[in-house]
């Protein structure tokens, strides 16, 4: 099963359910050539939750959230604040505004489960909310970046032994941004 959003940027999910973070965040008009933004219209939001609310690696059991035109625009300033305190590594504010909840399940055999709880954007936010939690009690999400192409922003998964990584594709976004620092340098000693 795929991840409608990051598959389109050729690169590999996040994961766990902290692909479901990272699927938020590429909802966002990025890569080269520019994706379309699957938060831009209800219907693309809608068509594009129900294909990632449904994937296996999250282990939710309520169904999917029916969105509307402004569950789309907050769930648009949550993801683009989100995305801004991933690259920047502070916090962010559209958080606070969500007054996020989650329900907690404690199974026959003594597994305590978190499960999203609201409705509409809230109920994304809040699955979001606990998928980052998982993903900092195991230590993932400091590998969860935004590239550092300013011409690409997708945010990818870094596997890098030494978490270094800091280009989703060192070909299509390294090497071009490391050129034209290059170009730059060679400029500027040639008007010294």
């Amino acid at each position: 099963m795929s991840w409608p959003a990051t598959d389109r940027y050729a690169i590999q999910a996040a994961p766990d359910g902290l692909a479901f973070v990272q699927e938020l965040l590429n909802t966002l008009s990025a890569g080269k050539p520019r994706e379309t933004d699957l938060l831009l219209e209800t219907a693309h939001a809608q068509a594009w939750l129900d294909e990632a609310w449904t994937h296996q690696n999250l282990r939710i059991d309520r169904p999917s959230v029916i969105l509307d035109d402004e569950d789309v625009r907050r769930l648009r300033v949550f993801r683009d604040d989100l995305r801004q305190s991933l690259k920047t590594r502070e916090g962010f504010d559209a958080m606070m505004e969500a007054q996020p909840r989650a329900t907690l399940h404690l199974s026959p055999d003594g597994t305590v489960r978190a499960e999203p709880a609201g409705q509409g954007w809230q109920a994304v936010v809040s699955l979001v909310l606990i998928e980052m939690l998982d993903a900092q009690r195991t230590d993932q999400w400091r590998r969860l970046k935004v590239c550092r192409s300013e011409r690409c922003q997708v945010t990818f998964f870094d596997r890098s032994r030494n978490n270094s990584a800091v280009w989703h594709d060192v070909r299509r976004c390294g090497h071009p941004a490391n050129l034209r620092a290059y170009r730059a340098r060679q400029r500027d000693q040639s008007h010294a």
